[in-house]
C-alpha cells in the first residue's frame, strides 16, 4: 500500500452479499467527489473478493460483515496479510463489531443505512492514509496552492488552510479546531490529527496541539479549568496563543519541548 501524490479516485471495491446494499454503495459513491471514488468490482462473498484483489488494483474495500463462508472480519484478516494490501472500511448493519474492526486496522466502521456525507468522510479519512491529494493542482506558473487540513466537522466537509489553525483540544468525544475567526467541530481524533498535520503542531498536553507559529509566551499559571488544568498539573504552566490570547495547560512531561521552542525562536 503505497504512498500517492498525484489527484486519484479512489479505486473501490464493493463487498457485500447483498445486491441492494452493493446497488446503494454504488450510488452513493457516484455522488463523492472530495475525493471521488470509481468502483472497479463488486463482490458477493470473501472468496471472490479475494480473487478480486489479486487481479485489480484496489485502494479500498468497503466490506460487510455478516456473509457466507468467511465473514467481513476473517476477510480483512487475509486482506491484511497481503504485500500491497487494500484500505478497509467496514459497512455493517451491526455497531457492535467495532472495536474488532479497529483492532485490525480498519480506515472507518459505518453503520447501515449509510448516509452520503458519512460514506464522504470515510473517503477523506482513507485518502488521508494513502496520501491522496483531493484538489487539483494549480496550473503551471501558478502560485502553489496553501496547504489544507480536509477535516469534517458535524458532518459537513471542511477545507481549513494549515496556517490558519491556532490549536486543536481534546473535549469529550469531539476536537475543537480554532482559528482566529472560527472554531470548528471534528470527529477526527487529536492523535490522527497530529500525525497529519506533523512539524506544524506541539502537543502541550495530552488533550491539545497548538501550532508552533501561534505560541506567544509559556508561564506559570494558576490550575484554571478554562485552561485545561488539573490541579498540580505542570506546576500550572500554561501557554498563551496568539492572536487570541488564550491560556492552554502544559503538561510536565511537555515542558521541555515547549521551552525549546520558544529558545529557538528567541522568546
Amino acid at each position: 500500500m503505497g504512498e500517492r501524490s498525484e489527484v486519484n479516485r479512489l479505486q473501490v471495491l464493493i463487498v457485500d452479499d447483498e445486491d441492494l446494499a452493493r446497488l446503494r454503495l454504488r450510488s452513493l459513491l457516484a455522488d463523492c467527489t472530495l475525493p471521488g471514488a470509481e468502483v472497479i468490482g463488486e463482490a458477493g462473498s470473501a472468496a471472490e473478493a479475494l480473487h478480486q484483489v489479486s487481479t485489480l488494483d484496489v485502494d479500498l474495500v468497503l466490506l460487510d460483515i455478516q456473509m457466507p463462508g468467511l465473514d467481513g472480519l476473517q476477510l480483512a484478516e487475509r486482506l491484511r496479510a497481503l504485500p500491497h494490501r487494500p484500505l478497509v472500511v467496514f459497512v455493517t448493519a451491526h455497531a457492535g463489531h467495532a472495536l474488532q474492526a479497529f483492532e485490525i486496522d480498519a480506515a472507518d466502521y459505518l453503520t447501515k443505512p449509510v448516509r452520503r456525507a458519512r460514506l464522504q468522510e470515510a473517503l477523506l479519512r482513507v485518502a488521508q492514509r494513502l496520501g491522496t491529494a483531493v484538489a487539483a493542482p494549480p496550473p503551471a506558473g501558478a502560485p502553489a496552492e496553501q496547504p489544507v487540513l480536509v477535516v469534517s466537522d458535524r458532518g459537513r466537509v471542511q477545507r481549513v488552510p494549515v496556517a490558519d489553525i491556532l490549536y486543536l483540544k481534546a473535549e469529550l468525544k469531539y476536537v475543537t479546531l480554532r482559528t482566529a475567526a472560527h472554531a470548528y467541530v471534528l470527529d477526527d481524533s487529536l492523535s490522527d490529527l497530529e500525525q497529519r498535520l506533523g512539524d506544524a503542531v506541539l502537543r502541550v498536553h495530552r488533550n491539545a496541539l497548538v501550532a508552533r507559529s501561534a505560541v506567544r509566551k509559556l508561564e506559570r499559571r494558576a490550575p484554571n479549568a478554562g485552561d485545561g488544568c488539573a490541579e498540580g498539573d505542570a506546576e500550572g504552566w500554561a501557554v498563551q496563543v496568539d492572536p487570541t490570547l488564550e491560556w492552554l495547560a502544559v503538561s510536565r512531561r511537555q515542558l521541555a519541548q515547549v521551552r525549546e521552542l520558544l529558545a529557538s525562536d528567541g522568546l
